[in-house]
């Protein structure tokens, strides 16, 4: 089959491989998925280059995020599954060989039934971005009644977030942006307001929007940046559901927090229960079976540009999901 990998960490170019590889056999209770989209997430680019993040495996073919047709199964899978069309979530991880190839054999619940109204490109987009947007406006009791603020309103995740929050019942919808563009595209992802961090102060934008009160649920893509500013921009027992940190390491003031008896949630989508899987993924199918949400793709590139790619993705040249044509 034809695969990215690498067998060292670095810069895209100098150590992503395009080339054949043994196309994968499904073993016992997996599927095996014939690719068709790959999506690129900046979880990939920073496993790739090594950024605090050791190689895990000899060789890795990256991505998680993809979508296609199973074209066989292994013992124990039902027959019924072979053409049928699918998402996938954790391609590449705690796993050597990811989406980034013609072929993927994986555990056949990681392969989620794709509605037939959707492309294969939008199913690309699901397993990292829209589950992390759709697990944080859940978890902890949900959004509904609740004045929500959405960092980085226009990034995937938080594009997603910014739907959900809606289609979840949030009274209130703000997003972060930073600048005219972006601040379009949250707002037509049915943000109600949205704040240029680079030239206004945050927290007093927030305040005023929310007439005094705060936000109840601050949906974070970097809590090193936020996290300062969550006792002025929460209301009293508001949460923070952090997905995201530009660094290792994130500080709030205990005083003013524990007046306001606020919360943070630490997760990482790769590592929802099962429980939380599912919840998430029930949420969200019937939603794309009835086309309720708007996905954005910025930008196709095939297979073989998979370190133009990373690097795209690296410098956030686009507003959207960049995804590989397999």
């Amino acid at each position: 089959m034809k695969a990215i990998w690498y067998d060292r960490q670095g810069p895209a170019a100098e150590v992503l491989t395009y080339g054949e590889l043994p196309t994968p056999t499904p073993g016992p209770g997996e599927v095996l998925v014939r690719l068709a989209a790959s999506g690129a997430n900046p979880s990939d680019w920073k496993s790739r280059s090594g950024k605090g993040r050791p190689m895990a495996f000899p060789r890795v073919i990256p991505h998680s995020d993809g979508a296609g047709q199973v074209e066989a199964v292994g013992e124990g899978v039902p027959r019924q599954r072979v053409g049928q069309r699918v998402w996938i979530w954790n391609g590449q991880w705690k796993r050597p060989f990811g989406t980034a190839a013609e072929y993927i054999a994986l555990p056949s619940e990681q392969a989620v039934p794709l509605p037939e109204n959707l492309g294969y490109a939008e199913g690309a987009c699901l397993g990292i971005p829209a589950l992390t947007a759709l697990h944080a406006v859940l978890t902890d009791g949900g959004v509904t009644g609740q004045r929500v603020l959405v960092t980085g309103g226009a990034g995937a995740v938080g594009h997603y977030a910014i739907q959900f929050a809606r289609l979840l019942g949030a009274a209130q919808v703000i997003a972060t942006v930073s600048g005219e563009a972006k601040a379009a595209h949250a707002l037509g992802a049915g943000a109600d307001f949205t704040v240029n961090y680079r030239i206004e102060d945050t927290v007093e934008r927030v305040t005023a929007l929310t007439g005094g009160q705060g936000v109840d649920r601050v949906v974070d893509v970097d809590l090193s940046g936020t996290a300062p500013l969550l006792p002025g921009l929460l209301a009293p027992g508001g949460i923070c559901a952090a997905y995201g940190a530009n660094s290792g390491s994130s500080t709030i003031n205990f005083g003013a927090a524990i007046m306001k008896g606020i919360a943070v949630r630490h997760f990482i989508v790769y590592e929802l229960s099962a429980t939380q899987r599912a919840t998430a993924i029930g949420a969200l199918t019937p939603w794309l079976e009835r086309g309720m949400l708007t996905h954005t793709i910025a930008a196709h590139a095939p297979l073989a540009d998979c370190a133009a790619a990373h690097d795209a993705v690296e410098r956030g040249a686009y507003i959207g999901n960049l995804v590989l044509d397999v």
